[in-house]
């Protein structure tokens, strides 16, 4: 009985949900640090004639999406990111102005927490040049270009490029339990330093205003 129900978890954490965590800023207000998420990883799943697939609705990335997907250069470590482009779009940033296929983006979500616009010339540091400005660019088949709602503090498709469409994890689906872990000694979400502030704050410093809160 125990092996089933070990299959089983093994299966549902595999094909239908799983759960991530912010660990940064980036998606501020959306998501915010400390929040534990619950993500449909189905919903994105191959197109197959199956019982399975026929009970559980899936469908294709779309613009607006916050999905989750292993940071390229620590693959380790899952990252949040709303999809801003599909493929076959051209996307661009002119002094953090977004515009897809020549069009400027309408983005309620995006957030600017920093009001200066880095000049777009060879002097400017890569790291500020690449926040405030980008060349036009042709997101590739099967591909989604994805970026952080906080944008002046996000690393994202700015720095890594688009997102190839068999990374995707899923998509965030809600939050299902959010504790305050902004300390002010930064340890790393899921370290023991981190785990011993759960355990010694957990009633104190969980967000219960954000208990199942939707993400959107």
């Amino acid at each position: 009985m125990l092996l089933v129900f070990v299959i089983f978890t093994l299966f549902v954490r595999t094909f239908i949900v799983a759960h991530a965590t912010a660990p940064t800023p980036s998606m501020v207000p959306a998501v915010l640090v400390g929040d534990h998420i619950l993500v449909n990883r189905f919903v994105f799943a191959p197109h197959l004639d199956t019982p399975l697939h026929r009970l559980l609705p899936y469908r294709d990335p779309a613009l607006g999406d916050v999905v989750t997907f292993p940071q390229p250069d620590r693959p380790r470590r899952d990252l949040i990111k709303r999809i801003t482009a599909l493929p076959g779009d051209t996307i661009a940033i002119d002094g953090k102005t977004l515009t897809r296929d020549g069009s400027p983006v309408s983005e309620p979500w995006a957030v600017f927490t920093d009001p200066q616009i880095w000049p777009d010339d060879p002097s400017t540091p890569p790291s500020r040049r690449v926040r405030d400005h980008l060349a036009p660019l042709e997101i590739p088949p099967d591909s989604v270009f994805c970026l952080g709602d906080n944008r002046d503090e996000s690393q994202d498709s700015r720095v890594f490029g688009a997102i190839p469409g068999s990374a995707i994890r899923g998509r965030a689906v809600l939050v299902y339990w959010s504790f305050d872990a902004e300390t002010e000694d930064g340890h790393e979400i899921g370290g023991v330093r981190h785990l011993l502030d759960v355990w010694l704050n957990f009633f104190s410093r969980t967000r219960w205003e954000r208990q199942f809160m939707l993400v959107r």
